[in-house]
């Protein structure tokens, strides 16, 4: 399928494998997102407070539509231990066709 304009890729990091699953099934059991993936293992390399920082973090994957991010962004900043948490949507430009209609159908209102 050519370029889509409804299905987007959230990319989320997580403290803890423990937080990115709480985080991935939330969105998933609440129809905000079909599809959440845990990348666990990964490192991060960052400036905050003037300090280069280097953490070990988790990865969220998560599969959506854009009218259910501004939600969906909500219901992350609510429940993330992080005050600034990474929330950065990308739009899908390819995709199987009946993978991107099965993405609507999880997340439609």
């Amino acid at each position: 399928m050519e370029a889509s304009v409804s299905e987007i890729v959230v990319l989320v990091t997580a403290s803890s494998a423990d937080e990115a699953e709480q985080l991935g099934s939330m969105v998933v059991s609440s129809g905000l997102a079909a599809c959440a993936n845990v990348v666990k293992g990964i490192q991060s390399i960052f400036r905050w407070d003037n300090k280069i920082n280097v953490e070990n973090e988790c990865l969220i994957i998560i599969k959506t539509t854009l009218d259910r991010f501004s939600e969906l962004e909500a219901v992350i900043r609510g429940h993330h231990s992080y005050s600034v948490p990474e929330i950065i949507a990308l739009p899908i430009i390819r995709g199987s066709a009946q993978y991107l209609e099965w993405i609507k159908a999880e997340t439609h209102k």
